[in-house]
């Protein structure tokens, strides 16, 4: 790439529109959202949840009802898409079936007029660099659907464009298929360094892939940050049960004093850390990924049942009923012959530094 990076800026960045009864639909509520230069950000959420309209008005696809986006130090937030130098991958691939591999690709370096020989080299080069380059002259029809999402790919790069744009390009793959483009892109987005906006309602692949994520939800973003600090250390019980499986439990207080609190979960006193002081009997929230839970026999500090059990090979998935509550729990590696069926008693044990207070 010869561009340096650029970052991309939303400010209280909202977008309305006319529902078929006439009333006002709020999509986007007054998003802040800043995008590091060389960055790839993914907008995760369910569906409606606003990450799409969001990157149509990057794209300037669609313009929002109020708000300023900038790419680097510009304003684009009224300028056409055709003037914002970004490359968009779509999710339906937006091949021309009637072209050529290689005139699909060539296609945006013609609309630019460069010369035929700039425009050889760059789709020979780029072509090349997805792995693509003994099709060039095979039709789009004639291609799997990994090769097509690789011509898409390669006709958005071409250009040398200051952002890349991303709406759910892996959805129409398979399930292995979708694990390989998603380190192809990966791969492909650190090596040319352009800063990348990702759309996909996918949690797995948006922690493959990303470098930050913006979980949204009902048009505004939940929580920003890596993989890991949003599983971790999730903000809200949303984030939690979207990013990942999580035991969400209620918990009350039996004490607190500097800068830990002691909660009854399940019948067992856990002790966490909180910076704000609670009140005795104070009922409050907890979360615990299912991987932290510890299962084994009869007599661990809470007793539980099995309710179902599923082997997974390099993991076995069980419901655990422990007094009122029901817990997903997961063993890694379970032992040959494990005898765990529905109806065993076991014994449970909530680590205390897996058990989250949520806000």
């Amino acid at each position: 790439m010869s561009n340096a990076p650029v970052s991309i800026a939303l400010r209280r960045v909202s977008a309305a529109f006319r529902s078929p009864e006439g009333a006002t639909v709020a999509a986007v509520r007054d998003v802040d959202l800043a995008v590091r230069p060389g960055e790839l950000l993914t907008l995760l959420g369910p569906s409606g949840c606003g990450k799409t309209t969001t990157l149509r008005m990057i794209a300037g696809f669609q313009e929002p009802s109020s708000g300023e986006i900038l790419i680097g130090e510009h304003d684009v937030t009224r300028l056409p898409a055709n003037r914002r130098d970004i490359g968009f991958v779509f999710q339906s691939y937006a091949l021309f079936p009637h072209l050529s591999v290689f005139d699909n690709v060539a296609y945006g370096l013609r609309v630019r007029r460069k010369s035929a020989h700039e425009t050889r080299t760059a789709v020979a080069a780029v072509l090349a660099l997805v792995g693509l380059g003994d099709l060039e002259r095979r039709s789009p029809s004639e291609l799997s659907g990994g090769q097509q999402q690789r011509v898409a790919l390669a006709r958005a790069i071409v250009i040398r464009p200051r952002v890349l744009l991303f709406d759910e390009p892996l959805s129409n793959l398979d399930a292995k298929l979708r694990v390989e483009m998603r380190t192809e892109i990966q791969r492909l987005q650190r090596r040319l360094g352009i800063t990348t906006v990702y759309v996909t309602h996918d949690q797995e692949e948006a922690m493959a892939i990303s470098d930050r994520i913006a979980v949204m939800n009902d048009g505004r973003i939940a929580q920003l940050g890596s993989a890991e600090e949003l599983y971790r250390r999730p903000a809200s019980s949303f984030v939690a049960g979207f990013l990942g499986r999580a035991n969400l439990l209620p918990a009350t207080v039996r004490a607190s004093s500097g800068g830990t609190v002691t909660l009854d979960v399940c019948g067992a006193a856990i002790k966490v850390a909180s910076a704000i002081s609670h009140s005795l009997g104070e009922r409050l929230s907890v979360m615990i990924r299912p991987e932290r839970i510890l299962i084994g026999p009869p007599g661990g500090p809470l007793d539980g049942e099995i309710v179902s059990r599923v082997y997974l090979g390099e993991k076995a998935e069980y419901v655990v009923q422990v007094g009122g509550a029901l817990l997903q729990v997961i063993r890694a590696d379970p032992p040959e012959g494990e005898t765990l069926a529905p109806g065993a008693r076991v014994g449970i044990t909530l680590p205390r530094d897996g058990v989250q207070l949520l806000p």
